[in-house]
């Protein structure tokens, strides 16, 4: 049985998929908004995975909490869970399980991944009064789109594994389906120049950075059509030799199983001990559960090259030892 958090990355690589395919369809009157709102799902939904696969897929670290207004008009002591119109337990927001993740796990996320998520919901939210025929605003969203897509890939990569290798994550360059030597005769609204002028604050910060890494606010992609020879294609040959040798690779149960890094587990105790300190004391005990496999497992960062780095992960209940040698913070 699949876990909640492998459920709910599957949901999210499925709203990811539904956006691209949308984007690149060859003609589609609402394309840059239905992808700035799928995009944003996929992302939300991959950040409460996260939180789901750190806090041991318990479905209640997914709720947004609140303090209750007693009979007596003053707070309740405990917060409980915040209800909808129809009585059920309300979820997190995006930038909540982004804050989770990042500040109550201490997972590091790179600054560009969360600018790129505020312009892109900064989009979202002001969709309804963009004018499709828009050219500036469409080449910006496929920049930040672009981007998007690759943060997307490294961190579901880094987090679950080796999941996205069976599908294209790329959008159809705009030049495929629109004609840049001619801008349509729209001029922007107030409401879409503020979007664009807010989302050029966030640029200048990288406008000196003109390296493309892993994460990235915005990514143009140039494309010129050429010519090619019948050999200069790269020669490709598939098998169906039902003696070669089968590769699976699947890191579901490790992940599941052994969610946390060093950070993580760091960061957790930190938060679980008044007298923590990250010394020799903590670092002895530590390398001595890490020896055993109910509490610590070590693997390659690269599955699929058996001679690189390892790193070592650690199951959640090891905090229960950690419970042996400091004390709770009240």
């Amino acid at each position: 049985m699949k876990s909640r958090s492998r459920l709910m990355l599957e949901k999210s690589i499925a709203a990811m998929l539904s956006a691209i395919e949308i984007y690149n369809k060859p003609d589609f009157k609402y394309r840059e908004e239905t992808f700035s709102v799928l995009c944003i799902n996929s992302w939300e939904l991959l950040l409460k995975a996260k939180v789901l696969n750190l806090a041991s897929n318990k479905l209640a670290s997914l709720y947004a909490m609140e303090y209750r207004v007693l009979k007596s008009g003053k707070r309740s002591a405990v917060r409980r869970p915040k209800r909808n119109r129809s009585g059920n337990p309300m979820s997190i927001n995006l930038f909540e399980a982004y804050r989770i993740v990042t500040e109550d796990y201490g997972v590091k996320i790179e600054k560009a991944v969360n600018d790129n998520l505020v312009a892109l919901v900064e989009i979202r939210d002001n969709s309804i009064h963009f004018v499709n025929d828009d050219l500036l605003l469409s080449l910006k969203v496929q920049e930040l789109g672009s981007a998007s897509l690759q943060n997307y890939l490294h961190l579901v990569s880094t987090w679950f594994g080796d999941v996205l290798s069976g599908y294209n994550f790329y959008l159809m360059p705009l030049s495929f389906f629109r004609n840049f030597d001619e801008a349509p005769g729209v001029s922007l609204n107030s409401n879409e120049r503020k979007v664009l002028e807010y989302i050029k604050k966030s640029e200048e910060a990288y406008d000196n950075n003109d390296n493309v890494g892993d994460y990235n606010l915005t990514l143009r992609i140039d494309v010129k059509f050429q010519k090619v020879k019948s050999t200069s294609g790269l020669p490709v040959k598939i098998t169906n030799d039902p003696n070669a040798t089968a590769v699976m690779l699947s890191e579901e149960d490790i992940t599941d199983k052994y969610p946390w890094d060093y950070d993580v587990l760091s960061t957790r105790l930190a938060k679980r001990y008044s007298d923590f300190k990250m010394n020799s004391k903590y670092h002895k005990i530590r390398k001595k559960l890490e020896k055993d496999k109910r509490y610590a497992y070590e693997r390659f960062l690269n599955p699929k090259n058996p001679k690189g780095g390892k790193k070592t992960f650690y199951n959640p209940n090891i905090q229960k030892e950690f419970d042996k040698h400091y004390t709770k913070a009240s």
